[in-house]
C-alpha cells in the first residue's frame, strides 16, 4: 500500500513539473522548443523479398511500413448490413502495435480498438493520394518497431514513402504530425510532435495528416470539455509548419528511392473485344496454358477489350503480352448481311444431337436444327454428314449474329 501511495504521489509531482517547465518556461522534457520535431530518419526498400518499404524513426517512435501488391482478385471482400452485394476494398491499411515496442512482454493476438482505430486512421489519410482508376489491390501493413507517442503518424509517413518504392503513383506525399496541448485555463501551450509522456500528462493529442497543399485526416483526443477555436487555429497553423518540415525530409528520401527486385511487372494494354474469346480458348484452356506458360496473371475486360498481365519476371510479362497480342492480330470477321430465301455454301463445323453448326462464308457459325434437315423424321445426323462435309443451306432468318438455316432438301 506504501509502495502504491509513493508511486501515484511521484506521478503527481512529475506531472507538475512537466506541465510548469512547458507553460512557464517553454522548455519540453527531453529538451525541444514547443514548435519542434524530434530528428527523422528514413530507409527506404531496406527489405529485398516485399515490393515497396520504409523504416521511419521519428525520435524514439520507429515504424516499419511495407507495401504488397495485388490484383483485383486479390481485394478484400467484406458486407455490410445496409448492402445486398458484397463489397470489395482495394486498398487495406494493417496497423500493428507490438508489446515489444514500449518495452512489455506480452501475448500477440487479434487486434484491438487500438490497432483497428489507427489502421483506418492511416487509411484515410492515404487514401485520397491513389489515383481513383488504379486497376490492382494495395496491402499495407505497419510494424511499430518501437513506440514514444504518434506511431499512428509516422505510419502515414512511412506509408506514404513506402508506396511510391512501390511504385504506386500517389498523387502527393502525405505526412502526419500530433499536436498536444497544455493549460492551466488562463495560459496554454500548444506542442509540436508530442512523445508518450506528454501524450499522458497533456490535455489533447490532435493527430493532423496531410499533403503540402491541405489536410486529408484529423483526429482528436481531449481530456477537456473542449477548446477556444483561437487554440484550434494556433494548433492547426503550428501544425502545417511541422507537417511541411516532415514533408520536405520525406520529399528528399522520395528522390533516392531504388525499386526492388522484387516488384511485380505489369503490362495493360488493349484489344479488340471480339478477340477476347480467343484469349480465353475453349473452356479457359488457351488463357491458362498462357499463364502456366509464362507464369503469370491475367485480367480481362470483355466489354472494353482491356487486358492487364502481371508476373514476377518483366521478360516473361513482357513475352506473354507479345502472345496474346499475336493471337488478337488475325484480322477481326465481319458478319454478312445474308438475304432470307436464299443458298449458300457451307462446311459442317460440328455435329451436335439437335443439329448441325454450319461455317458460313463470313466464318461466322450458324445452326441447322435437325428438324429442318429434310421432311422427314431424322434420328441420327451422323449417319448423313461428317465434321467437314460442304453442305448447302438456306437462310431462313438472321437476328443479328444469330442466323437460322434449313437445307433446300427440307424446303422443297
Amino acid at each position: 500500500a506504501d509502495k502504491e501511495l509513493v508511486s501515484k504521489v511521484l506521478e503527481r509531482y512529475k506531472k507538475t513539473i512537466v506541465r510548469a517547465m512547458i507553460l512557464d518556461k517553454n522548455i519540453r522534457a527531453d529538451g525541444r522548443a514547443l514548435d519542434e520535431v524530434r530528428p527523422i530518419s528514413i530507409e527506404t526498400n531496406l527489405l529485398p523479398s516485399v515490393h515497396g518499404s520504409c523504416l521511419f524513426t521519428r525520435g524514439q517512435t520507429q515504424a516499419l511500413v511495407t507495401v504488397t501488391l495485388g490484383d483485383k482478385k486479390d481485394d478484400q471482400s467484406y458486407e455490410l448490413i445496409t448492402k445486398s452485394s458484397q463489397q470489395y476494398e482495394n486498398f487495406m491499411v494493417h496497423y500493428n502495435f507490438p508489446g515489444y515496442s514500449v518495452g512489455d512482454a506480452k501475448f500477440i493476438g487479434a487486434p484491438g480498438r487500438r490497432e483497428l482505430g489507427h489502421g483506418n486512421l492511416g487509411k484515410r489519410a492515404l487514401e485520397p493520394t491513389i489515383p481513383l482508376d488504379y486497376d490492382g489491390s494495395i496491402r499495407l501493413v505497419s510494424e511499430i518497431l518501437e513506440s514514444n507517442g504518434s506511431s499512428s503518424m509516422a505510419t502515414i509517413c512511412g506509408g506514404a514513402l513506402a508506396l511510391r518504392a512501390a511504385e504506386v503513383e500517389t498523387t502527393a506525399l502525405v505526412a502526419g504530425i500530433a499536436m498536444g496541448l497544455v493549460t492551466d485555463g488562463a495560459k496554454y501551450a500548444v506542442l509540436t510532435d508530442i512523445m508518450g509522456l506528454e501524450d499522458h500528462d497533456g490535455d489533447m493529442d490532435f493527430k493532423v495528416a496531410g499533403t503540402a497543399e491541405g489536410i486529408t485526416a484529423l483526429q482528436m483526443d481531449i481530456k477537456l470539455g473542449g477548446i477556444d477555436m483561437t487554440v484550434l487555429k494556433d494548433a492547426l497553423s503550428q501544425a502545417s509548419k511541422g507537417k511541411n518540415h516532415i514533408l520536405s525530409l520525406m520529399q528528399t528520401a522520395a528522390q533516392g528511392i531504388q525499386t526492388s527486385d522484387a516488384l511485380p511487372s505489369t503490362a495493360n494494354f488493349h484489344i479488340h473485344p471480339s478477340k477476347i474469346v480467343d484469349i480465353i480458348g475453349k473452356a479457359g484452356t488457351t488463357i491458362r496454358e498462357i499463364i502456366e506458360k509464362f507464369e503469370v496473371s491475367i485480367d480481362l475486360d470483355r466489354d472494353a477489350g482491356g487486358v492487364k498481365v502481371s508476373g514476377g519476371d518483366k521478360e516473361k510479362v513482357a513475352a506473354a503480352k507479345a502472345h496474346i497480342e499475336n493471337i488478337a492480330s488475325t484480322p477481326v470477321k465481319q458478319q454478312m448481311e445474308y438475304k432470307v430465301g436464299e443458298s449458300y455454301e457451307g462446311k459442317v463445323k460440328r455435329i451436335v444431337d439437335f443439329g448441325l453448326f454450319v461455317e458460313m462464308p463470313d466464318g461466322f457459325d450458324a445452326l441447322l436444327h435437325i428438324s429442318k434437315v429434310a421432311k422427314e423424321r431424322v434420328n441420327n445426323l451422323s449417319e448423313r454428314y461428317s465434321e467437314g462435309d460442304d453442305i448447302t443451306v438456306v437462310v431462313m432468318e438472321q437476328k443479328g449474329k444469330k442466323v437460322e438455316l434449313a437445307t433446300p432438301e427440307f424446303l422443297a
